[in-house]
């Protein structure tokens, strides 16, 4: 079965937390982990799960402003995405019905409304795909670093997802092989 990771990084910690639900997913998927730059508008035929998420910015999700910002703080560093972000890709997703899907955030540790993965997640069951679960990953501030121990919760969290889809479509135990293919 094939999964699909979508990420979108200003400093790099939504990418090191992508990298981390691509190694857990991988435990029973044959993953592919795109920028979303990169990121294809029609997903493909046989694509079992989709996994997107970003940094959380202005309690949602990116803006063409809010992108500019995080470029000017980045500084000679640049960012790690900055051309299109998941609000416009979002936008130009063509519909998966039934498809299942799951979304994550970054964002700083502290309790403020709102998040990425929220704003993905409704966006992705307006398109009628199956958003099956959500999670947030922290930071220390908002060029990061990650919180630790953040990487390991987020490659718990992914294989606790391919798991549990594995084995709603019959595909075995927890104690099964990975499953791979296509």
């Amino acid at each position: 079965m094939r999964a699909l990771v979508v990420y979108e990084s200003m400093f790099g910690n939504t990418e090191r937390i992508a990298e981390a639900i691509a190694d857990g997913l991988g435990e029973r998927f044959e993953v592919t982990l795109t920028e979303v730059g990169s990121a294809p508008d029609e997903l493909p035929d046989d694509l079992a799960l989709l996994v997107v998420g970003g940094p959380t910015h202005a309690f949602g999700l990116s803006r063409p402003g809010t992108r500019a910002e995080a470029a000017k703080q980045a500084g000679a560093d640049g960012v790690r995405s900055g051309g299109r972000g998941l609000r416009e890709w979002l936008g130009d997703l063509k519909p998966s019905p039934g498809l299942p899907a799951a979304a994550f955030d970054t964002h700083i540790d502290k309790r403020f409304p709102g998040s990425a993965s929220g704003a993905v997640r409704r966006r992705l069951s307006s398109h009628g795909y199956d958003v099956r679960d959500t999670q947030s990953f922290h930071v220390t501030d908002t060029a990061g670093p990650l919180v630790a121990g953040e990487e390991s919760r987020a490659r718990a969290w992914a294989s606790g997802i391919a798991s549990r889809l594995v084995i709603a479509r019959g595909g075995g135990s927890q104690g099964s092989e990975p499953v791979s293919g296509g």
